[in-house]
């Protein structure tokens, strides 16, 4: 498993990788996303939401990352996260602290590009980092909004388990700091098997093919990091 997290890492380096070692099991991610960050008393999220492939040329790049970065749907898709995250945040932050500091920026990976938000706000005095992770977990840009609703229509129709996909995986230090991140292109290995999953969020707009081919787009670099062991065979369930 470790080896495979190296290539992992070559192929698709990211801000927010992990790797855990367990009995039996192995984690081994590269996560492009923030969950939550604590320092002092202030608070961070960074939902991703929107995603287009890397092009084949630098001229096919920038129409792609142009693409994106004008889309109404993404953007929109977005701002709700960015909405729902600012209401978690404000259930724990003191009031008028709460502040969207970035809006949609793009963020440029080795397989695809993203749109990437961030929220602060500063923790009210009695609330403390147990109290902020009962307040947003899990995070909103992998449940959608209504987020408890949106949660109920996933455990109905998705037919397996998420187990640690779509989770948090980061450390809260004695002296109170925090950081998580959301557990996405990232594997699950077991028993010389290698398990991974892959989504997107789904809109009254959204077209089914072009949802199917971002859950391939998002997968590339996971399949790519598998590719690399001979004799690999990848199954879709």
């Amino acid at each position: 498993p470790y080896e495979l997290y190296q290539r992992l890492r070559k192929i698709n380096p990211a801000p927010f990788a992990s790797y855990l070692d367990f009995d039996g099991v192995s984690v081994v991610g590269a996560s492009p996303e923030r969950f939550l960050k604590v320092q002092g008393d202030w608070v961070e999220t960074r939902p991703v939401k929107g995603t287009r492939p890397r092009g084949k040329s630098a001229a096919q790049d920038r129409a792609l990352a142009d693409e994106l970065l004008s889309s109404i749907k993404d953007r929109a898709e977005n701002i709700m996260i960015v909405d729902l995250e600012r209401n978690d945040l404000g259930r724990v932050c003191r009031y008028g602290t709460v502040r969207v500091t970035e809006l949609a920026i793009l963020e440029t990976y080795p397989t695809v590009f993203h749109l990437t938000s961030t929220v602060k706000g500063r923790l009210c005095e009695d609330k403390d980092r147990i109290d902020l992770l009962k307040a947003t977990f899990p995070g909103g840009s992998i449940t959608g909004a209504p987020k408890v609703r949106a949660m109920e229509i996933i455990d109905e129709l998705e037919p397996t388990r998420r187990s640690v996909y779509t989770g948090s995986i980061g450390y809260l230090s004695f002296s109170g700091e925090m950081d998580l991140n959301i557990v996405i292109r990232t594997f699950l290995v077991k028993d010389g098997r290698a398990y991974f999953q892959v989504g997107g969020g789904i809109v009254y707009d959204s077209e089914p093919e072009a949802e199917y081919v971002e859950t391939l787009d998002k997968a590339k670099a996971l399949i790519q990091a598998l590719n690399l062991s001979p004799q690999v065979v990848v199954e879709v369930v």
